[in-house]
């Protein structure tokens, strides 16, 4: 029998002259540039300008990344502050420590703010992105790897992950050599296939507009990482009716992804007409500019007829 399994990196940096370079912050960054290219040439065939998506990343990249470091450091406060301890490394995000579900919440937050001064809908922006997004949490996670963490249980699997026993996460009573399950894998995988049920198979059956993308990006990822989070062995300091505090969030987006699609469905029965917030209308010199009855100026910005028959009046913000 031919023994097999994941050997664990030898390295997780390499030095360029004064600079060390830490492969985790490779790998955030390349999901960060590849989720960025996606996203941007899905806005811009759905109207968007050029380089669109990179001002609305001036906000959400940054923010997020604080956001998802401020989440891991409140999850996980022993590991950050105790006797002695060197409180600079709270800072130190490139050995590893950012929280997806911090990133999503305060990413949000930047890219409403983003969203809101390019003037486009925050929903069709959230669209765009949310098949770049597991892409680039894909990436995220084989940064994981190289950080030699987020692995389940010891499993006797041809693809067991190798950790080794000085790991400071290494399970007490555990002999060296044990093999654990390579949740950072598993999720890759089930990100990517996420990636390609959005863009193959959903997109091209249904509408995905007006935040149903985001809908499932949420049901998606959510009802996987609570999977994955249940097989997690890091250990960690805060429970909710039971369960840890990640499985309990990840189920909570799960729900709210049904709730997005369910109640954007009802709401907008129609096709999204414009991924702006106050799409562009015809030439003033082609309108009348009075009331004939008043012959004081009117509103005469035109209401947009749907396929089903409703009419959408063009200044609706939604």
């Amino acid at each position: 029998m031919v023994h097999t399994s994941i050997p664990s990196p030898s390295i997780s940096y390499f030095d360029l002259g004064p600079l060390r370079v830490h492969f985790y912050a490779l790998c955030i960054l390349t999901g960060i540039v590849i989720a960025v290219w996606l996203s941007s040439a899905r806005l811009t065939t759905r109207g968007g300008k050029p380089g669109m998506v990179m001002d609305i990343a001036m906000w959400t990249v940054p923010i997020g990344i604080v956001g998802g470091r401020l989440y891991h450091v409140v999850t996980h406060p022993t590991d950050y502050f105790f006797p002695g301890a060197d409180l600079w490394k709270v800072l130190f995000v490139w050995e590893g420590g950012l929280a997806i579900f911090g990133s999503i919440l305060f990413g949000s937050i930047g890219a409403y703010i983003g969203c809101r001064r390019a003037g486009i809908r925050f929903f069709s922006f959230a669209d765009a992105l949310a098949p770049g997004l597991l892409l680039a949490q894909a990436f995220g996670r084989f940064g994981n790897y190289f950080n030699h963490e987020l692995y389940g249980g010891p499993t006797t699997l041809p693809w067991g992950l190798e950790i080794e026993s000085t790991n400071v996460a290494f399970p007490a009573g555990l002999p060296a050599g044990t093999l654990f399950q390579p949740l950072f894998l598993y999720e890759m995988i089930w990100n990517t296939i996420g990636v390609v049920l959005i863009i193959v198979v959903l997109e091209r059956r249904f509408t995905l507009r007006w935040g149903k993308a985001l809908g499932f990006y949420l049901l998606w990822y959510g009802a996987g990482r609570a999977f994955l989070e249940s097989l997690r062995l890091d250990p960690t300091e805060y429970f909710l009716f039971g369960l840890k505090i990640n499985v309990d969030i990840a189920l909570l987006a799960a729900i709210a992804g049904i709730v997005l699609i369910i109640v954007q469905t009802r709401r907008h029965p129609g096709p999204e007409l414009s991924i702006y917030r106050n799409p562009e209308e015809p030439a003033i010199d082609d309108l009348p500019t009075t009331d004939a009855s008043s012959g004081s100026h009117a509103d005469v910005r035109p209401a947009l007829e749907l396929p089903n028959g409703q009419m959408s009046d063009s200044r609706r913000d939604d």
